[in-house]
């Protein structure tokens, strides 16, 4: 309905604002009145007019009446194209006109409605960052008249990188929420997912097919990622029978396309990293050889710490904890995700593994202090007593 509103009225700000002057007027309304047959055009047609009234009273209607008139037939009674409206934003906030922190940092917070906070644990930097981006972006698009639109085909590989990163970010965070009570969010998971579709029907390239093969494979294994109630399972110990065959044929469908096709990248080589772990029946079986030779070429496209500290943790079931553990003392010496929790619960693994007790209980104690997530630090919170008690 965001997405809708911001077509109708040409701003970002304003839609926000017709949207929640919308719910307020349902939440009046609909007790009395009872739900309308169609209550997501009742609610888009409530803001867009609200929005109207308010320009009047603000005298600004002359002003804005040429954009809103041009809009006028897209009210009709049926249901409004959401999904496409949805995917118009993603592109409009993809526009190369803006910079790609602006970009990816505007869609995430207008497609999925991630505060500035869990944005900035997004990109391990702070809020106010965050939110000097959003309203820079928001300007930019206002000042340039940037078109809410599906860009022409010739236009669209110079904003699919930028698509296909924000479409990655919003399931990052579904699959593993930054902070909260849960581990997963499946509404991020299954929007994510749902956008990917979109893009791959829009424009199918590999990288586009890896990524849509990269979310279905990681999104297998979500029921299995917890407990009964709600804690967090390592894969070592998940359950595969759990795992979601019919995503996991899928998403290895569309990898061995998009590896049959030229000019694939690191959303390619990360599902092929995850459909490793799905050909495992169990923990024991799976290629650890191949999946640091995975992230060796990974690395080597996508330059990352975080991907280091993911190969590091490879290298740990091929060479043991020792050469791990120096690995990531090295990222983490170089200033590298000292505020990253994983990486300082890794290194606690790896202590803990070689006997390390003091420096693993120090790593768990940095890692706990650094996490958001309930399930995370309950998992902290329990390592750290089971250490305390010698159990590990």
């Amino acid at each position: 309905m965001l997405a809708t509103l911001i077509r109708l009225l040409g701003d970002f700000d304003r839609a926000e604002e017709a949207l929640h002057d919308a719910f307020t007027a349902a939440m009046n309304h609909w007790p009395k009145d009872g739900v309308p047959r169609n209550p997501r055009a009742w609610l888009v047609s409530a803001g867009r007019f609200k929005a109207i009234d308010q320009l009047r009273k603000r005298k600004r209607f002359d002003e804005a009446k040429p954009d809103l008139a041009a809009n006028e037939a897209a009210l009709a009674e049926d249901a409004p194209e959401i999904e496409d409206d949805r995917l118009r934003l993603v592109f409009t906030c993809c526009h190369p006109a803006l910079p790609p922190e602006q970009q990816t940092a505007l869609t995430l917070r207008e497609i999925c409605g991630l505060t500035t906070e869990e944005i900035a644990r997004c990109y391990l930097t702070t809020a106010p960052t965050i939110a000097k981006r959003i309203v820079r972006a928001k300007t930019k698009i206002r000042a340039a008249k940037i078109p809410y639109e599906v860009p022409e085909r010739a236009e669209l590989p110079d904003r699919l990188a930028s698509v296909l990163q924000v479409v990655y970010l919003i399931f990052t965070e579904g699959y593993s929420a930054s902070a909260g009570p849960s581990l997963t969010r499946a509404d991020l998971c299954q929007e994510a997912i749902r956008l990917a579709r979109l893009v791959v029907e829009l424009l199918p390239e590999p990288e586009a097919l890896g990524l849509l093969a990269l979310l279905l494979l990681q999104d297998s294994r979500r029921e299995a990622r917890t407990g009964p109630k709600g804690e967090l399972i390592l894969l070592e110990h998940q359950d595969r029978t759990r795992w979601n065959r019919s995503l996991i044929d899928e998403g290895q469908a569309l990898l061995e396309r998009a590896f049959h096709s030229h000019g694939f990248g690191p959303y390619t080589l990360q599902a092929a990293i995850a459909a490793v772990h799905a050909d495992a029946r169990v923990a024991a079986e799976t290629d650890w050889p191949q999946i640091v030779g995975l992230y060796d070429v990974l690395l080597r496209a996508n330059p990352s710490p975080v991907i280091e500290l993911n190969r590091a943790v490879a290298i740990a079931m091929t060479q043991g904890p020792k050469e791990a553990l120096a690995r990531i003392d090295a990222i983490l010496e170089r200033g590298d995700l000292q505020s990253y929790a994983l990486a300082h619960s890794a290194r606690a693994d790896m202590c803990r593994r070689l006997g390390k007790t003091d420096d693993a209980i120090a790593a768990y104690r940095q890692a706990l202090a650094l996490a958001k997530q309930e399930p995370a630090r309950q998992f902290l919170r329990r390592r750290l007593k089971e250490l305390a008690a010698g159990d590990l």
